[in-house]
């Protein structure tokens, strides 16, 4: 799902869901690593987890809004919130590790 300044506060702010954020950039080969991770995790905890995707050369605003400085960084909201934050590629494991104590 892609996340845009229009769409932030429905999807992100008023989940019902944790949402975990993607703050990308198709030139970032990092952020191309971890895309497949984060569809896999999307299709396995479907209705549960919401995973959001976030283009910083697109929305940049939000980016800054975020102080996102490096990508891929990964965002986790529950209930309108920020809770954690994780940089660079990280394995499957490391990326479930920030949202599944939210289940």
């Amino acid at each position: 799902m892609n996340i845009t300044k229009d769409n932030f506060k429905t999807e992100v702010l008023n989940s019902p869901v944790p949402v975990v954020l993607d703050f990308w950039a198709a030139w970032c080969g990092p952020c191309r690593m971890l895309a497949p991770i984060l569809d896999e995790l999307a299709a396995e905890y479907a209705g549960r987890v919401k995973i959001g995707k976030v283009n910083v050369d697109e929305e940049g605003a939000l980016a800054e809004q975020h102080t996102v400085a490096s990508i891929p960084c990964l965002i986790v909201y529950n209930k309108g919130k920020q809770l954690k934050r994780q940089v660079g590629a990280v394995p499957k494991t490391s990326v479930e590790a920030l949202f599944k104590e939210l289940l």
